[in-house]
Parts: structure tokens; sequence; C-alpha cells
């Protein structure tokens, strides 16, 4: 006799021990509903069916993590819940919205399709993964964009431009930790883009020391003072323009003529390594080609 498929597990139980791996980390693909109870609270035991009657009925869209706040001291602090029952709804390992009462199964129906896409994802006439990442791409802020791809990874939640696409975001709210774990579950060799978010996530975690304004006054006085050249340009890099930090380094490549040219070497070493970490192909074209003059 054939074995008939597991159904998936759309609801669960959570604690402390397992928050991020249970909500947190599944948050990144698909839209986590976390319940907040308490077994002494009696609008609690009415909101709970409701909520599992709606997990079931949104067919996987999102999951349904049920936290029991008397066991959660630690989440139940850093929640700053004041009064249960509580539903916090978490998209890309962020709480985005919350609403607290036993509220009637169409206010919270209308609470989640502001999140989630009209329809079930395979049926929705027009909403495809290509679709919801061009509308996140075009998005004002990134939260939207957030919201907007985790939409898309609940139709497909292994598609790799996708999880990269909010990668991208994440590292540009400064969720580093959150993106790196995303980045982590995409195999290897996912692609330059994988390697290149990867490198900015090792760059932004790590601010450089030293004053801009007078690296610059040194530089003004002295243009090879190298030293001050390599700070300032870590500086720049750091904080995204890469375009300075580019001109810095080809300064020095271009103004080394010490015995062996140690600073050349270590000018165009960083640049090599910055030329993957930076989001803009124009700017690294131009270092690129520059480099190549400056070398020969």
């Amino acid at each position: 006799m054939q074995q008939q498929p597991e159904e998936p597990v759309l609801s669960f139980d959570v604690t402390e021990a397992d928050f991020e791996a249970a909500v947190l980390e599944p948050s990144m693909q698909v839209p986590v509903l976390l319940d907040c109870w308490a077994p002494w609270c009696g609008p609690c035991k009415s909101l709970g069916p409701v909520l599992e009657k709606l997990v079931q009925a949104y067919g996987g869209r999102f999951l349904l993590a049920k936290l029991n706040t008397d066991e959660a001291p630690q989440i139940s602090a850093a929640l700053r819940i004041r009064s249960i029952p509580l539903v916090v709804l978490f998209i890309g390992g962020r709480p985005v919205d919350q609403f607290t009462g036993a509220l009637p199964e169409g206010q919270i129906r209308a609470f989640l399709d502001k999140h989630l896409p009209a329809g079930a994802p395979e049926a929705a006439e027009g909403v495809t993964v290509d679709a919801l990442r061009e509308q996140a791409a075009q998005a004002s802020d990134h939260e939207t964009a957030l919201d907007l791809l985790s939409q898309a990874l609940s139709i497909e939640p292994e598609h790799p431009a996708a999880n990269l696409d909010m990668a991208e975001h994440l590292i540009a709210l400064g969720a580093f930790d959150q993106a790196r774990g995303l980045l982590d579950t995409l195999p290897a060799d996912a692609g330059p883009r994988h390697s290149q978010l990867l490198a900015r996530i090792a760059l932004a975690a790590n601010q450089p020391p030293g004053d801009a304004a007078a690296l610059a006054a040194r530089i003004q006085a002295n243009p090879r003072d190298f030293e001050a050249r390599f700070q300032l340009a870590a500086i720049q890099a750091w904080t995204g323009d890469f375009d300075a930090a580019f001109e810095q380094l080809l300064d020095v490549v271009m103004r080394d003529r010490a015995e062996g040219k140690p600073d050349r070497e270590k000018a165009r070493l960083q640049l090599i390594a910055w030329f993957e970490a930076c989001p803009d192909p124009a700017a690294v074209s131009k270092g690129r080609r520059y480099l190549g003059m400056y070398l020969n």
C-alpha cells in the first residue's frame, strides 16, 4: 500500500529555547504568527481555536507559533508584553504588526490580508514571485520590500533570487545576523551576488576607527600620506561610498614609488576585496579600469 505524504505542520508550540529556530528563521521564508497566551487567560482560550482554524484555512501562507508567556519571561520582556492575548506577525525575522485581545475572525482575516498575498499562492491570479520581486524593487522603504518578498517566498520558499533580495534589504536595515542566517540557508555556489552580500556583511559589521574630516585634512596637506588614505578609504567603504574609497586607494596605487611598492600592493589587494562587496556595478567597472591603467 502506497504511503500517504505527511501533512505539513502549520501550527506548533514554541519555547524560549527554540524561538529563533522555530519563529525567526522560518519567518525569512513564510510569515509566522506568534500567539502569546497563558493557561489562566480566558480570552486566550477563545482566540486559540480561531487562529488554528485560520492557519488551516490559509493553507500554508503563514505559520502559527504558540508561546506560553508564563514559561517565556525573556521573550515576554523583549516583546514588551503588557496584556494577553497578544498576537505578533513576524516577517523577515522581524515583528511587523500585532494586535491584542480576542478579535473576531473577520478582523483577524483583515489583519492577515494586509500582509499576505490575496488568495492562495498557487491560485492567485497575477501573483507571481517575479511580480512581487519587481514590486519590492520599486518599494519606497525596506520594510515594505521585505513584506512583499516574504509573500514571494511563501509562493516559492527556495527561490534563490528572492532570498538574495531579502538578504539585501536586511543588510540595508542593519540586520546583519538575520541576513547572514538567510544567506547560510542557500547553497555555497549560489552565484556572485551571494558572495557579494556576504562580503558586504563582513565589511559593515566592523566599523573602522578614525575621523573622516581629520584624515581628509591630512591628505590635503600631504597627498602621499598613505596611512591616512587607507583609513579614510575604510571609513568611506563602511558607509557605502565605494566610489570615494576606490579613489583613495587608486591614488595610492598611482603614487607609490617605494622600493617593492608595498603600499601599492596593499591597495591593490584591498581594491579587489571591495570590488566584490560593492553593489554599484558602474563604480566597480570604473575602479577596475583605472586599476588596470595604473598597474601597467
